[in-house]
């Protein structure tokens, strides 16, 4: 049977089942456990499947992100870790970019005493909050107003990032795989993008909740971050692909 084959019978049965384990997998399909590991790393590097412990599920696709006060309530203790970690990342005098959202606001509370950075952002909880409890430089990228995530999106909050020289841009995802981050919003893409190509070094801050789902867009590729800051629950041959690729990985 020719690889092309198996992936299309792999796919099938996940589609069918959700989720299917690898003994599963070799003896339908009659290959060595070598054979269809092979074949899910190829397909799960194409965000075709999710790899699980012991086996694969299908990806799941998000239609709409929540709102910033339901992501608010969402996985708060393991947004406050990534912070604190994040936070250890930034060199003094550092020039940084807090992405929209609840994680990268949780990395804002951990700097209200770092008097010396500039920080841009286009969320305006997040420039709020650093505009009442530190001392820092502040930017606000302005633009079209996206009352959900209380953040600007579109063409002018990126032609305001593409003006700026950022040493660190931390990065926010409703939804990311090995292909990369994904948003069902395309006028998030011109922002996720214009960031990437203003800073220096890229930082995805995720907790594992938003890994192996997809959107409509694909925003930013994997290949774009330098660093991504998640859980300790990330398969470990996703592990394995991202240090192939030379992305550093905090958990």
């Amino acid at each position: 049977m020719l690889p092309v084959e198996r992936h299309q019978q792999i796919l099938a049965l996940v589609s069918e089942r959700g989720v299917i384990s690898i003994n599963e997998l070799t003896e339908t399909l009659g290959v060595s456990h070598m054979t269809i590991r092979r074949d899910l790393q190829k397909l799960e590097q194409q965000g075709a499947v999710l790899a699980v412990s012991g086996g694969v599920q299908s990806t799941e696709r998000i239609a709409i992100e929540p709102s910033h006060i339901d992501k608010k309530a969402m996985h708060s203790q393991q947004k406050a870790l990534i912070g604190k970690l994040a936070a250890q990342q930034i060199p003094a005098n550092s020039c940084i970019y807090l992405d929209a959202g609840t994680t990268t606001l949780a990395l804002a509370y951990e700097i209200t005493d770092r008097h010396d950075l500039t920080v841009v952002t286009n969320d305006f909880v997040i420039a709020a909050w650093l505009l009442e409890n530190s001392q820092c430089r502040l930017i606000h990228t302005g633009g079209t107003v996206c009352r959900e995530n209380r953040s600007c999106v579109g063409d002018a909050a990126a032609q305001a990032l593409r003006h700026l020289f950022i040493d660190l841009a931390f990065i926010s995802a409703s939804s990311w795989d090995l292909r990369g981050l994904s948003t069902p919003s395309e006028d998030k893409v011109a922002v996720k993008r214009a960031i990437v190509e203003a800073s220096q070094r890229c930082v995805l801050l995720s907790d594992i909740s938003k890994y192996g789902k997809v959107a409509t867009y694909l925003a930013v590729p994997i290949s774009s971050f330098a660093m991504i800051i998640t859980e300790s629950a990330l398969p470990d041959s996703v592990r394995d692909v991202l240090i192939e690729r030379n992305i550093t990985l905090l958990c």
